[in-house]
């Protein structure tokens, strides 16, 4: 925990500030004070202020491009970083596409933007590409805005620079009640956020969501220059830019819920024909594949191989509605993976291109496993001394690539490179590379490898 959280100024507590609180809005000028210290709130201080309504209401939804122009003109002409927010439809539709983007700028108010009427917001990306974006949890929200045009070129991600400064609650609620000392509603963040029309409700969530974005990013930058961690977040951020997204996984459907209990390959081969018969449905339905068919139901299905449908449907998991409904489907996957020849069954397990499960370094190679340990224990002193998570100093499977495949030499430098060819920040390798090649070289001096 940062020095300027644990001791930062209270609230002003003067007649603006008691109007906010009776009413639930924020006044421009007190949305950047940042939440009064606890132990003041334990000694009868203010507490955190529900936030019901955005300062200048809930906008209307812009459908139609003379709506967006004129958001274009009007976010092009205000100032300052441009907070940006997306909902998607996750367990409801098939992919992680926006259903609604939220952006608030000073000078331009917030907009909520429909992105299945207005698909292209290129644009808009045009009039706001000097601008800082300011998102939370960037990762999430960044592939789904890149599909319609928005593409920060600058980005503050507040979720991160949440962890960079070691708080353990970084959701935007817990966020912005820790810092800023206000409230937001958290009803409708699983919500199916394809329905159309939106509620009026709905609408007033994901307003508030980038109500105070920019306010929550000035006072996290405070706090993180006194931190002394400004420019490692700084290169963070601008890693998460830079860094090309992760490649399609090889097998997806080995990530079913459930396929460890698959015994054998025949049955594994029937995890794959279902997975991928309920994966082409689900994209041409527009469907979460999980509501055409659940994984408890694939895996029941590979066990038991029913061949009729009688057979189908006596099995628990093929009751309901839905997952009778493509039952032909189903014995059809069924049947394909029973008339394969044993050459076409998949293997039981796939070789990744990076070390093995860390349980099995003892067996496996004994002197990485201890590699491993003083490596783990060098990270987690490291982390703990600068408040933040150990995944954050630096990547959980950079750390076991290293101790399986070390450098030649236990060297600063040749750890030092290691990490960088890993993906590793500069921050990161100048923290954590002469105390990680120190461990490793205790290990060969004590004769432990």
């Amino acid at each position: 925990m940062s020095e300027t959280r644990a001791t930062g100024p209270e609230r002003d507590t003067g007649a603006e500030t008691t109007a906010a609180r009776r009413s639930g809005t924020v006044p421009e000028q007190t949305a950047r004070e940042p939440a009064a210290d606890p132990a003041a709130e334990a000694d009868g201080g203010p507490p955190p202020v529900p936030l019901l309504e955005p300062r200048e209401g809930v906008p209307p939804v812009i459908t139609d491009d003379a709506e967006l122009e004129r958001v274009i003109a009007a976010f092009a002409a205000g100032a300052g970083p441009v907070a940006v927010d997306a909902e998607r439809a996750s367990g409801y539709r098939y992919g992680q596409r926006a259903y609604l983007i939220q952006l608030r700028r000073a000078g331009a108010g917030t907009a909520l933007i429909d992105p299945i009427a207005l698909p292209d917001l290129s644009g808009l990306d045009a009039a706001i590409a000097d601008a800082e974006l300011v998102l939370h949890a960037a990762n999430q929200d960044l592939p789904c805005l890149a599909e319609v045009g928005l593409i920060p070129r600058r980005l503050f991600d507040t979720e991160l620079a949440g962890r960079l400064l070691g708080y353990p609650r970084v959701g935007l609620g817990s966020m912005v009640e820790n810092v800023l000392g206000f409230v937001l509603e958290k009803g409708h963040s699983a919500a199916d956020w394809s329905t159309r029309p939106l509620p009026e409700d709905w609408l007033r969530y994901a307003a508030l969501d980038v109500e105070l974005l920019v306010e929550l990013r000035d006072a996290l930058q405070n706090e993180l220059e006194a931190a002394g961690k400004l420019e490692w977040a700084l290169e963070e951020f601008a890693a998460i830019l830079t860094t090309p997204p992760k490649p399609p996984r090889a097998d997806p459907w080995r990530r079913t819920s459930g396929i460890h209990r698959v015994r054998n390959r025949r049955a594994l081969a029937t995890v794959r024909e279902i997975w991928e018969a309920r994966d082409k449905i689900a994209r041409e339905r527009d469907l979460s594949p999980g509501r055409v068919l659940q994984d408890a139901a694939i895996i029941e299905l590979a066990q038991r191989a029913p061949r009729t449908p009688a057979d189908l449907q006596a099995l628990p998991t093929m009751r309901g509605r839905g997952a009778r409904r493509h039952q032909s489907a189903w014995l059809r996957a069924v049947a394909r993976a029973r008339d394969l020849t044993d050459r076409g069954l998949p293997e039981p397990t796939v070789p990744g291109d990076g070390p093995p499960p860390a349980h099995r370094w003892a067996d496996r190679d004994p002197e990485a496993a201890k590699r491993l340990t003083a490596a783990r224990a060098v990270v987690a002193a490291l982390a703990d001394e600068h408040s933040m998570p150990s995944e954050n100093l630096i990547q959980p499977d950079s750390v076991r690539r290293l101790a399986w495949t070390p450098p030649p030499e236990a060297s600063a430098s040749a750890v030092a490179a290691t990490l960088r060819d890993l993906g590793a920040r500069r921050w990161q390798i100048e923290l954590t590379a002469q105390p990680l090649a120190r461990a490793f070289h205790r290990l060969e001096c004590k004769g432990d490898l």
